[in-house]
């Protein structure tokens, strides 16, 4: 079993019903966990093309006994399963699963590239994935999630409190 980070974003849809359910498929695929969930981050759109909705961004540790390759086919099928059509960088979209760390691997193919290579720049995937992985350290920097997030702007961050 290997400790994994995933980031999950959403601005189409009832956005907390798709994110919360696409964690339970997640943790009933088999070889998949979901052990530990940050809160909800409301965060504006960057860099789009044309106006959108507000993300609901999270993140997620699971173990898994898949590799990284499967993990990502995994994560993309449920992506569609939620209703996602575009595969367009900053389009809206129902449900976004990102791979962010698999382990301490290291890894840069034409489909995957891990660590993630924008984590580190993007506050929607640090603040909350430092709330549940502080101590994760970061396999090319070597720093510590927590200490990635001291170099980013978290303005714009809303923490999103559910009943």
């Amino acid at each position: 079993m290997t400790e994994c980070a995933i980031a999950l974003g959403s601005n189409l849809g009832n956005s907390l019903d798709i994110l919360e359910n696409s964690l339970t498929v997640l943790d009933k695929t088999p070889g998949i966990s979901v052990k530990n969930t940050s809160s909800w981050y409301q965060t504006k759109p960057v860099g789009t093309p044309q106006p959108q909705p507000d993300y609901l961004n999270g993140c997620a540790l699971l173990t898994v006994e898949q590799t990284p390759e499967e993990l990502l086919v995994i994560l993309q099928a449920t992506e569609l399963q939620f209703g996602r059509v575009s595969k367009e960088k900053r389009e809206a979209r129902t449900l976004d699963l990102d791979l962010l760390l698999y382990g301490e691997l290291v890894l840069n193919t034409p489909g995957l590239t891990l660590p993630h290579p924008r984590m580190a720049e993007r506050a929607f995937v640090l603040i909350p994935l430092a709330e549940i992985a502080p101590k994760w350290i970061e396999p090319i920097s070597g720093k510590a999630i927590a200490l990635l997030l001291r170099n980013v702007d978290t303005s714009g961050l809303k923490k999103i409190a559910f009943d």
